[in-house]
């Protein structure tokens, strides 16, 4: 079985991800971390040296390694449901849950946070939020497509399991 984490960056997914994997026993699988490892490139190198369209496309090629790897949580990238086929891939392959967390919350925990987050630049204030507003919008579509949603504010990975085995999704 494999369970696909997705959301907004900031919503939790890598956090949460690493307890979930643990409590199941499973590998965990950042796809971020993944695609660093496989470039000995930074994310932010990433994006510079091949823009957007070709980090997506590097993105869907590691999403797409996972395919043979069984027991497997992975912490997908906030865009990596809007692109290609990835939603549909990944419904395909294992059970998929949308961690939702609201704009304003997002934007509080993306401002205090230490990584650098290329497709946010230097934007704070209402500026962030007012970006953060507008992807959501965009993505929205993509992330419905997920098996469950729960909310990314209070999430453990206890909750989480309940929620799985409940909805029979593990």
């Amino acid at each position: 079985m494999k369970i696909f984490l997705i959301g907004f960056m900031g919503s939790g997914k890598t956090t949460l991800g690493r307890k979930l994997a643990q409590k199941l026993g499973y590998t965990f699988a950042d796809l971020d971390e993944r695609m660093c490892a496989y470039t000995g490139k930074t994310i932010p190198e990433l994006f510079a040296s091949l823009g957007e369209d070709g980090f997506r496309k590097l993105e869907q090629e590691v999403l797409h390694s996972t395919q043979k790897e069984e027991n497997l949580v992975v912490s997908t990238g906030g865009g990596t449901p809007c692109f290609f086929d990835n939603m549909d891939w990944m419904n395909k392959e294992g059970k998929t849950v949308y961690l939702h967390v609201a704009a304003k919350a997002l934007a509080v925990r993306l401002e205090q946070a230490k990584t650098e987050r290329p497709l946010l630049g230097n934007r704070t204030g209402e500026d962030l939020l007012a970006f953060i507003e507008h992807k959501l919008a965009e993505r929205e579509a993509f992330y419905q497509k997920a098996n469950m949603m729960v909310s990314g504010l209070d999430m453990t990975a206890d909750k989480l399991l309940l929620y799985l085995e409940a909805a029979q999704l593990k």
